[in-house]
C-alpha cells in the first residue's frame, strides 16, 4: 500500500474520533481528496467557524454562540422551570432528540471522580446551585448516568441543594445498572422520564 506521510498523520487524527477506525478515516480521506471544492472546503470553513465561534456556557455548560447569548439559560414559563441535570452535551443531545423534556438543561462537563476530589470544582455544580436559588425552579432531575461516579455526583447535588426547598428527582426505570445516558435509545429515555422518582433525605 501507498505510503504518504501527509495523509498517514491525518488517519491518525481521524481514527480518533468516535466509531471510526483507520478504515473508515482513510476513506474519508480519499472522499475530501476528490471532492474539494465540494465537500473539502465548506468543511474547512465550518469547522473554522466552530472552533472561533461555538464556545461552552459559563453559566449551564450549553453549547453556545459566541454571536448570541444561550438560549438555554433564558428563563421562559413555556419550560416548565424544570431543570435536568446531566454530565456531558452528548447526554443533552440525546434526551432533546427523544422530545421527552421540554426544559433547561444543566450540563456539568462531567462527573465527580472518587479517585479525584478536587475535579468537583471543574464541574459546573455550584452554577446549578445559584440558578436554583435565584429563580423560581420546580424540580430538578437528576440525569446521570448510573455508574458509581453517575450516582456519586446525583449524590452530591442532591446534597448541595437540600435547603433548597424544591423537587429533586432521578430517572427511573429503564436505565441499566452502568449505563450511559447516550448511549440509551428513545423508547428508555421516555421510560426513565415519565417513571422518575422524587429524592428525599
Amino acid at each position: 500500500m501507498q505510503s504518504i506521510d501527509e495523509i498517514e498523520e491525518l488517519v491518525k487524527i481521524i481514527s480518533k474520533l468516535p466509531g471510526l477506525g483507520p478504515k473508515s478515516a482513510r476513506r474519508i480521506i480519499l472522499k475530501l481528496i476528490n471532492n474539494k471544492e465540494k465537500i473539502h472546503k465548506p468543511l474547512i470553513n465550518s469547522l473554522a467557524d466552530v472552533f472561533k465561534n461555538i464556545q461552552r456556557c459559563n453559566g449551564c455548560g450549553a453549547l453556545s454562540s459566541s454571536k448570541s447569548h444561550c438560549s438555554n439559560c433564558k428563563i421562559e414559563k413555556k419550560k416548565n422551570n424544570k431543570i435536568c441535570v446531566v454530565e456531558t452535551i452528548s447526554d443533552q443531545w440525546s434526551i432533546e432528540t427523544s422530545n421527552v423534556f421540554n426544559g433547561y438543561f444543566h450540563i456539568l462537563g462531567g462527573t465527580i471522580s472518587l479517585n479525584k476530589s478536587e475535579n468537583k470544582d471543574s464541574l459546573l455544580i455550584n452554577s446549578l446551585v445559584e440558578k436554583v436559588r435565584n429563580n423560581s425552579i420546580d424540580e430538578v432531575i437528576l440525569a446521570t448516568s448510573s455508574t458509581v461516579e453517575g450516582q456519586t455526583t446525583a449524590f452530591y447535588i442532591q446534597d448541595a441543594l437540600k435547603d433548597s426547598n424544591i423537587k429533586i428527582s432521578r430517572l427511573a426505570q429503564g436505565i441499566p445498572v452502568g449505563g450511559e445516558i447516550e448511549n440509551l435509545d428513545d423508547g428508555t429515555l421516555i421510560s426513565a422520564f415519565k417513571n422518575r422518582i422524587e429524592i428525599n433525605d
